[in-house]
């Protein structure tokens, strides 16, 4: 029997190789003579990263930025000098993971310390830059990465604004990149796996800001000033992209690297599985089972995360699908549509949360061999 093991993290308790661990002990506990292939994966998201050092050989380059309040920190992004290919993980200096729950704040936070970092690749000589989104902070559209390469946003006053979320509404006109102008051969990709647009009931602010530290108030306040950023630029830059699928990525930065850096949107799977060339190892290796799992599905695990990515590779070669998580909040009409896909629940449920968080790669364990004694058969 042949295993495929494509999981994401479970955020706040087990890294990906962690996961993958964990199956694969259960897997030899009860099929010894099973053969267990895995991928480093990532949907663009936290891991992205590792995700792509496990592929591409790539230079390390260490920058000095800032984080989502404008902090100062270091970081890392990855590059080849040699093709020009550079690769940016949006949550290394813009994510959630670098701050607090009780620093959480979509209305302050910006996506400048990315900019940064883009800004720094571009005169390393890369010209073909592509950033993993996710797991991010902000919800301003990529203002802080326009700015840090050249753009200025202007009050009606004429006053640069800084390149926050509540500014979004502030915003009377644009003033535009020099810095950019002097790399016409630059081609900047936006990695991501959600459909959301930029702004309305499905976009950034109502959907995601909430899980950034926004209240209801805030992210109405927030959804209004992507409509006026929007606005602005149909105005002065004649460009239409906030509904195009994946727009609201990370807080509209996808929108903002589309407007701001003529970006091209890719799926952060379509993009890994390439890398890792996994049409091929399903195809010689006569995959049996797919497992994969995070730690918690919902409604956004159904709009493009890893496991939708997945599980769609699943329904492309009509294999069966397994997917592990601490918590479900899908039902199975849903999980229907997604193919031959079976959930396993870890948690337990007699315990509090932070039980399962604590112990979760002994309860993936656990499921997992119960799950495999009782459903699969030789």
């Amino acid at each position: 029997m042949n295993f495929l093991l494509v999981p994401d993290k479970f955020k706040g308790s087990l890294s990906a190789k962690q996961v993958v661990a964990a199956i694969s002990s259960a897997i030899s506990d009860i099929y010894p003579q099973a053969h267990v292939y895995s991928v480093s994966a990532s949907d663009g998201g936290d891991g992205f990263l590792d995700s792509v050092r496990s592929y591409v050989e790539l230079e390390t380059i260490k920058t000095a930025t800032t984080d989502p309040l404008g902090r100062k920190i270091s970081t890392e992004y990855l590059i080849n000098p040699q093709t020009g290919e550079a690769y940016i993980e949006l949550a290394k200096a813009s994510g959630m993971e670098l701050l607090s729950d009780e620093q959480r704040n979509p209305m302050l936070t910006s996506t400048t310390g990315t900019g940064i970092q883009i800004r720094d690749a571009i005169l390393n000589g890369a010209d073909k830059i592509y950033i993993g989104l996710g797991g991010s902070a902000t919800n301003e559209a990529g203002l802080g990465i326009a700015t840090a390469c050249g753009f200025s946003f202007l009050d009606e006053y004429g006053n640069s604004l800084k390149p926050i979320g509540k500014n979004l509404s502030k915003i009377s006109s644009i003033k535009p990149s020099k810095f950019l102008k002097e790399y016409k051969n630059l081609k900047i990709y936006a990695i991501n796996d959600v459909d959301n647009p930029l702004f309305g009931p499905k976009g950034a602010a109502w959907v995601y800001a909430a899980q950034k530290g926004a209240n209801n108030e805030e992210a109405e306040f927030l959804d209004n000033g992507l409509k006026q950023l929007h606005t602005i630029v149909k105005a002065e830059m004649e460009k239409d992209y906030a509904d195009i699928p994946g727009s609201g990525a990370a807080g509209g930065t996808a929108y903002g690297l589309k407007t701001f850096l003529n970006a091209d949107y890719i799926s952060g799977t379509d993009f890994i599985f390439k890398l890792a060339g996994i049409d091929k190892l399903i195809e010689t290796n006569s995959i049996d089972y797919i497992i994969t799992g995070e730690g918690k599905i919902d409604e956004q695990t159904l709009r493009g995360k890893l496991i939708h990515g997945v599980c769609q590779l699943g329904k492309n070669y009509n294999i069966p699908v397994i997917v592990v998580c601490g918590v479900s909040e899908v039902n199975k009409k849903q999980l229907k549509v997604m193919g031959n896909v079976e959930v396993i629940e870890i948690r337990d449920t007699s315990k509090p949360l932070s039980y399962s968080i604590e112990n979760a790669s002994a309860l993936i364990e656990l499921g997992m061999a119960k799950f495999l004694k009782n459903r699969i058969k030789d």
